[in-house]
């Protein structure tokens, strides 16, 4: 279990000694968002500066999906299988329709153009909550310099009234977003500023209530080394978080199960492959993945 840290036994249980680190492709510039679709039997996943993104299935690889992609992010499915993809350059959230074209949900709020919409999650009413950060207008790296109209914050959006909505506000860089399997909390990534390094970086907790109205959002967990970027949640309700040495298990009591140690940092993650067991790392400038013995949430 070379590539595994046992930190608490309780982790043992959740990874596969037999099980490889494998690499399904590599040579990109910065892999993000990932998205399993079953139904389809592939992955989805961002090659963000370079403007495109990728599809991986097992048996036809690694192909362009669409470029240029609006230097797409983060990515999510809604409840009726549709695609949201979150655009840095067109500082929108979109979605993609059964018959291939684009549906603008949000571009702005209060008469002001978004930042750069970075992660992104769907619940199951329907409701889509997407973070707003303004890493992807900071550089030209990842979208192109803007300057940005609203603070960094976390939305929520009903796509049936179409309503927009500040979810949190209290954030200086909101980003990956994951429910725990009852939809009682939302944890949320807080990546802070980066171009400082003594800003404030963990993972909250929010307690969602009744019309999705957060309370809370207290420090659950501070992911060593690096930060949290994006983050999953499993069956049984564990966070797994995206860090520098690759992948930490956090238990929903905020302690650190054990890590999946990778050769370069990651960025996001997701579950899915056969029974959503499959873990599918973007680590920098490769994909990999890694077969767990839990599955991935799967909204009710």
């Amino acid at each position: 279990m070379s590539h595994f840290e046992i930190i608490d036994p309780r982790f043992r249980a959740l990874v596969l000694p037999n099980a490889p680190l494998e690499t399904l492709g590599t040579g990109y510039r910065w892999l993000e968002g990932p998205v399993w679709f079953a139904d389809h039997d592939c992955l989805y996943v961002s090659d963000l500066p370079n403007d495109r993104v990728l599809r991986w299935s097992e048996n036809g690889g690694i192909s362009a999906f669409r470029q240029p992609s609006g230097f797409a992010n983060g990515h999510a499915r809604d409840r009726q299988g549709r695609l949201l993809t979150c655009s840095h350059r067109h500082r929108s959230v979109t979605r993609i329709e059964f018959d291939g074209t684009t549906t603008v949900l949000a571009s702005d709020f209060d008469g002001k153009r978004l930042n750069s919409p970075n992660d992104i999650v769907c619940k199951s009413d329907g409701t889509i909550w997407f973070s707003d950060p303004i890493y992807g207008i900071s550089t030209d790296y990842e979208g192109g310099k803007q300057e940005p109209e609203l603070p960094p914050t976390l939305y929520r959006l009903d796509p049936a009234s179409g309503e927009l909505r500040v979810a949190a506000a209290d954030f200086i860089g909101p980003n990956g977003l994951a429910f725990s399997p009852d939809e009682r909390f939302l944890y949320v990534a807080e990546t802070g500023d980066q171009f400082d390094d003594a800003a404030p970086r963990f993972i909250r907790r929010f307690a969602v209530g009744e019309h999705g109205v957060l309370s809370g959002g207290e420090c659950f967990h501070s992911v060593e080394p690096g930060n949290a970027d994006g983050v999953r949640v499993d069956e049984q309700g564990n966070l797994w978080s995206s860090a520098a040495d690759g992948v930490h298990c956090i238990s929903p009591g905020g302690e650190l199960l054990g890590k999946i140690l990778t050769p370069s940092l990651v960025s996001n993650l997701c579950f899915g492959g056969r029974n959503r067991s499959r873990l599918f790392l973007c680590a920098s400038h490769t994909l990999m993945a890694i077969y767990t013995n839990t599955r991935g949430c799967v909204r009710p």
